[in-house]
């Protein structure tokens, strides 16, 4: 929502963000030994299915800030 509202204030209203989403995702993929389901948690996505998302307490917190930080560096 944060990248859509800043898209909207620069007057780009025709853009969507999905295409941001889908290249960090296949960067993520291509570039980093990152697990799949950490990806998918930076991106906001449900990861797996519901009896398993009860079993698992945590986001993975550091190993998406970890993830970020290497996103910012390739900017």
């Amino acid at each position: 929502m944060t990248i859509l509202m800043l898209l909207r204030r620069m007057g780009r209203v025709g853009l969507v963000v999905h295409g941001f989403r889908s290249t960090l995702r296949v960067s993520v993929a291509e570039t980093t030994s990152y697990p799949s389901d950490i990806a998918e948690h930076a991106l906001a996505h449900i990861v797996g299915p519901a009896v398993e998302r009860a079993y698992r307490r945590g986001g993975g917190f550091k190993k998406r800030q970890a993830l970020m930080r290497i996103g910012l560096k390739t900017v």
